[in-house]
Order: C-alpha cells, then structure tokens, then sequence
C-alpha cells in the first residue's frame, strides 16, 4: 500500500495548533448560525444566560446546553432548520420506531461536505480512486447507503449499489462484479458470510480486501471472526443522522487501533451519562458531538447515547474514539444486575454452533425480571450441538455477566431484521 501521507487532503495536514484555531473559528459561527436562524437554540441559549459570542475558547462550549433527540421530535419536521425550505436539498430520517422520527436536512454545501467526509473514511480504511465498492447499506431516508454512495463515488470508486436484502444475490454481485470493498453492517456481512459458505463457495477466495462496517456496535470478537472467515481487513466507520451520517469518524486500516474523528468539522466531547458533566480524555462517557460546518441543520451538544472514550490520535492527528462499547439508553437493568448487549454478543461469538446473530427479550414472572437469549443456529449444527451451545451461553452469561438466562437456539436467519440489523432488545416488561 502506498504512504498514506500522499493522499491526506488538506484537513488531515493540520497540526494541532492549526486544528484548534480552526475548531474555535467554525465553532462560534456555528453556535452564531444557530442562535440566530433555531427558534429552539435562541430559547435554549437565552434561558441558560449565553450567547455565541460568550463562547471565546473551546472550553466554554461545555457551558452550552446540550441537544437531545427528543428536542428534535418535538421540533418535528421542520423547526431545527437554520435556512430556508427552499435551499434543502435532500432530507433523510431515523426509522421512527419509538415515537416520531428525526428529520436531517443537506444544503448542497452540506451533500459535498459529506461526501468529503465519507470519501476521506473510505480512504482511510483503504479504498482507493478506481476501487470497485459494494455498498450494502439500507438506501432511502436511512443515511448509510446514499451516505456510503456519494461518498465513494467522491473518492472515484465505481459503485455498486446493492442496498440490503436479497443475500444470494448479494454473493452472485460480488463474484461476477469483484469488488475490493464493501460497505455493510457488520451484521449482515455475516449472513452474507453464512450465506457463501452455504453455496460452498470459499469467502476467502474473492475480490473483497476491505470491509468499512458501521450502524451498530460490535466487537473485537466480531472482528476477528469477519476477518478469519473472509480474508479482509475489517474497520469500523461512525456517523448518525442527527450529526450528519457514515462519516463522522473511521478506523485507519493501517492501524485498526479506534477511530479517528474528523474534527475539523464535528467536535467531540465525552460527558458523565448521569450528570453531564464533561469527562477527561480518557474515561468512558456518553458521545456529544458539535458540528462545525453544517448549514441546513447545525447540532449544538448533541447527546448520542454512544458510550466510548476520547484518546489522542495516532495515524491522524485528530482525537480517537474507542469502538462503540453499547448506548447508554441500550443499558438492560435486570434484577439489579447492568448488562449491554455487546457483552452478550462476545460470548455468542465464541461459541461453537451458533451464528453472531442473537435477541435479548426482557419479560416479568410476577415480580422478577426475567431474560431470554435467543441465539440463531449455524447452519448445519445437530440437535446436540445446539443444546451443548445453549448450556454454554447461559454458564458464560451467569458467570461472566452476573445473571440467570434462559437461551433459546432458534433456526439460521429466524431473528426479525431491519436495514440488515437485529433488534438486539426486546423488552416486554409491563411499564
């Protein structure tokens, strides 16, 4: 592979003191955009007694409110827009599925931005102008597959846009077609794994070198497995609707070692879930992000929910972020005992018999919580198999975890998915 400092585009040159100077600059004309065009951040910033220009270094920022995702419902569609209707030109959306979704808008300025944005991610995991991407990201209002799109075709790559679904088609496109990348959740780049080996073609033997995987969490474990199975590099790429999409932040390939965030436009801070309060690089927090460029729809504090750590740069000179350990609002509390689905899911990973592919459901039995864990099946597992898996998840879940479990097996690709994601949590505990 080629250095990589013979590709870096004008925002990875900067030094630190460059970036600063930059953050502060584009920091206060955003919180000025904001005040002055977001009925919602005037009132916000008036009632805490602020305004933009109180904001001199970029450590005042953490003396502004933060954003949350509620205020963008109850903003719904259209009031978090800092211009006009008329010079949004694309709107995407959240799926909505706990209450009334969050509508983004993209100026043009906006679209290029993220497209920048995208195309520096995919360089960094590796991708190259000329590069074929296979892109199997969910398109329409989700921001993955037009985000991953736009951006590929940014950095020059021939796009393929496969969207999800359809899993042996998705092989037959990457045997015939033979691209070197593919963009997918991590998730369902194991059903397409399952999916080769149950045609019996060897997944180690194709085009594909690298996979930029993202919207959802997911382990070293699962790492280490799509990278065994499939003879790739595997890196993660971070982004949300509400801050702009894929693109926000991206693991480097060359060091695999979290992931840079691109801080000349969305800054970074980590905050105590509890209180607020903003951690030191370092310690383990709730994500809040800021943008610094954005037009049609600037985010001030935005609450991501994301639980992770800030730590200096390595292949970059921008801060890094450790993978997405869970959400804070992903946190099960079940007879006293915290659990996130991740730590399940490093437990699904390492045993035999089973897929990466599992659901908690949360019910009650009079007045104790109750959970279950259904585990999809391998292809081809034996009854015996199955019932030596189940015993296992649940001594590793007891042991490791702290609580009982129920473990049901169910049958290969059974689990409800949606934009090639499963529900990792189904609660159906009365409220």
């Amino acid at each position: 592979m080629a250095d990589v400092t013979d590709v870096l585009d004008a925002g990875e040159r900067l030094d630190a003191d460059g970036l600063r100077a930059l953050q502060l600059e584009r920091l206060r004309t955003t919180l000025r955009h904001a005040y002055e065009n977001v009925p919602f951040y005037r009132d916000s910033f008036d009632k805490a007694g602020l305004r933009p220009e109180d904001c001199r270094s970029l450590a005042d920022l953490a003396r502004f409110p933060f954003t949350t995702k509620a205020d963008l419902r109850d903003n719904y569609p259209y009031g978090m827009f800092a211009v006009p209707r008329d010079r949004v030109r694309r709107i995407h959306a959240s799926s909505g599925t706990t209450g009334l979704p969050t509508v983004v808008g993209y100026t043009e300025n906006d679209l290029s931005m993220w497209s920048d944005m995208v195309a520096r991610s995919i360089r960094a995991a590796g991708g190259r102008p000329g590069d074929i991407a296979h892109v199997a990201y969910g398109y329409g209002l989700f921001t993955g597959g037009l985000g991953a799109h736009y951006g590929a075709e940014r950095l020059g790559c021939t796009v393929i846009p496969a969207s999800g679904g359809m899993t042996a088609r998705q092989v037959q496109l990457i045997q015939d077609l033979k691209p070197g990348i593919i963009m997918v959740t991590p998730s369902y780049m194991l059903t397409i794994l399952d999916e080769f080996e149950r045609q019996g073609v060897d997944p180690r033997h194709t085009s594909l070198r690298v996979g930029i995987f993202g919207a959802e969490p997911w382990t070293e474990e699962m790492r280490q497995e799509i990278e065994e199975r499939f003879a790739i590099d595997a890196v993660d790429i971070y982004g949300l609707s509400e801050v702009i999409g894929p693109g926000v932040a991206q693991e480097c390939v060359e060091t695999k070692d979290g992931l840079h965030i691109w801080e000349d436009h969305f800054y970074p801070e980590v905050v105590d879930p509890l209180t607020g309060e903003v951690l030191p690089d370092g310690e383990e927090g709730e994500l809040v992000f800021t943008s610094l460029t954005k037009e049609a729809m600037p985010v001030i504090r935005y609450r991501t929910r994301d639980l992770t750590t800030l730590m200096p740069g390595t292949a970059r000179v921008f801060r890094r972020m450790r993978k997405i350990t869970g959400r804070s609002d992903d946190l099960v509390i079940v007879r006293g005992v915290n659990l996130f689905p991740t730590q399940v899911e490093e437990i699904v990973l390492r045993t035999p018999g089973v897929a990466p592919h599992f659901q908690l459901r949360l019910t009650r039995e009079g007045r104790l919580d109750s959970l279950t864990v259904r585990a999809e099946a391998r292809a081809g597992a034996t009854p015996e198999i199955r019932d030596a898996a189940a015993r296992s998840i649940a001594a590793a879940v007891k042991d490791g975890i702290g609580v009982s479990a129920r473990v049901e097996i169910v049958e290969p690709e059974s689990l409800e998915r949606s934009v090639g994601k499963i529900r990792r949590i189904v609660d159906l505990r009365p409220r």
